[in-house]
């Protein structure tokens, strides 16, 4: 890893998920395919969380998929066939594209080509796709405004955390567990959960730094938790708020995470 745990290359490293300017593998958006309209979540946390410069690209937070699959197969053999075209839908909703080439410039203006549909998300053409009510941009929201208020977030140290379920030794986690890593900054401490896996719920003791939090009745504070930031009502496992004391194994120290639901995140401070 070239970013290792220094925060010198984290302030010229610029972090992208979905933009056009991808220069190797898939044409695709994050959410094409995806289990969940929120699964993108996940990868924005770690944008927002790690090391570097994080960039969201338009349509993210509303989670835009390119062409609905029944339209890639019907109609788009080129789809991810190397062409970024796909990863262009428009937000604002124009009923038509403009014309190909300068015939889209007039003297008065752009110019439309009436023979076509507008290539809007979700398969739409004229709609207005910005919602400031999306999963996704509400649960994006809450994680910004977290990164916002702590600068351990934003400039600290980094380091991932290994994982314990059922009493086994503490390791770093396979394909679809949680994810952990912490920012330490001086005595503080943020320790960011994402459940890696897009449609059960997850858990584990995830271990903290134990120096750093050795004084009796050490607790980390939820600051952030995306189900309950897109769910009114919620009533789920660590809501914001939560002190999770800090509970110590075979010399480890850990909180236990719990019941964490697909690709969710949480955001927990030892310094409030």
């Amino acid at each position: 890893d070239e970013l290792g745990s220094h925060r010198d290359s984290g302030q010229r490293h610029v972090s992208i998920l979905d933009d056009h300017d991808h220069v190797s593998g898939d044409k695709i958006r994050f959410s094409t395919d995806a289990a969940s309209e929120t699964q993108v979540v996940a990868g924005v946390a770690l944008q927002l969380f790690s090391l570097g410069i994080p960039c969201i690209y338009y349509g993210t937070e509303q989670s835009f998929a390119g062409p609905e699959k029944s339209l890639r197969d019907q109609f788009l053999p080129d789809f991810n066939a190397g062409t970024d075209k796909f990863l262009r839908e428009a937000m604002f909703g124009p009923e038509h594209p403009l014309a190909e080439g300068r015939a889209g410039f007039g003297p008065g203006g752009a110019v439309l080509d009436p023979a076509l549909p507008g290539f809007g998300p979700f398969g739409t053409a004229g709609r207005h796709c910005f919602n400031p009510d999306a999963p996704a941009y509400k649960r994006i929201a809450a994680l910004l405004e977290v990164r916002r208020r702590f600068p351990v977030l934003r400039s600290g140290r980094q380091y991932q955390r290994p994982i314990s379920n059922f009493q086994a030794p503490f390791a770093l986690p396979g394909a679809g567990e949680i994810i952990a890593w912490s920012r330490l900054l001086d005595d503080e401490e943020a320790l960011c959960v994402v459940n890696g896996h897009g449609v059960e719920n997850r858990g584990g003791d995830v271990l903290v730094d134990a120096k750093l939090n050795n004084r009796p009745g050490a607790t980390f504070e939820v600051v952030a938790n995306t189900r309950q930031a897109g769910t009114p009502g919620f009533a789920g496992s660590h809501p914001v708020g939560q002190q999770l004391l800090v509970k110590r194994r075979d010399g480890a120290a850990f909180v236990e995470i719990r019941d964490l639901e697909p690709s969710e995140v949480l955001v927990l401070v030892n310094r409030p």
